[in-house]
């Protein structure tokens, strides 16, 4: 009998592992599942992600390209506006250089100083036309901004600083001065 009891506790403990071991496997499937579940999760997350990063990198790409073609239009239109300017400024003294061929055309004096005068005076039309302004400078205060004081004088009924003489006019476009006056300037 006493086998008959072991083998009966036994085949007990036996099968209680195989329960508890079907439980375990039960579980472990579940388990198994669960990770399979999450797994597919993140791969549509992953796949999410590298939609967008690669959405993202065709956008910088793009901006990248719009970029390039600004700056090489931009240069280009750089060159352009200056060789425009350019011409317009050369096409407006053209007349000037017409004037002064007829006046040299003259054989008289008197003619030749009349066109000259008017030759002069298309010029400054023309500059002021442009925006180029003279820089008055006889009998005003010596100002080292737009003057160049070249020599100096001593002269009583001339005020400190003024300016006696101008040797060379000078000449202003808006703020910019484009050439000092030359002067001569008093005490």
């Amino acid at each position: 009998m006493e086998n008959k009891n072991i083998s009966e506790e036994n085949v007990s403990d036996v099968t209680e592992e195989i329960k508890t071991t079907e439980k375990e496997s039960k579980n472990d499937k579940k388990t198994v599942k669960k990770l399979e579940e999450e797994l597919e999760d993140v791969k549509k997350e992953l796949e999410k992600a590298t939609e967008a990063l690669t959405d993202a990198n065709n956008k910088y790409l793009t901006m990248l390209a719009e970029y390039d073609n600004f700056r090489r239009r931009s240069a280009k239109e750089k060159e352009s506006t200056y060789s425009d300017a350019y011409a317009d400024v050369l096409s407006n003294i053209l007349p000037v250089i017409d004037n002064l061929e007829r006046a040299a055309a003259y054989g008289d004096g008197e003619n030749v100083s009349k066109g000259l005068e008017m030759t002069l005076r298309s010029f400054a039309e023309i500059m002021e036309k442009m925006g180029v302004k003279e820089i008055e400078s006889l009998g005003k205060t010596f100002d080292p901004n737009v003057h160049n004081a070249v020599m100096h004088t001593e002269d009583e009924s001339l005020g400190e600083q003024e300016i006696s003489e101008v040797l060379q006019k000078g000449y202003m476009l808006g703020d910019k001065v484009l050439r000092y006056a030359m002067v001569k300037v008093a005490n």
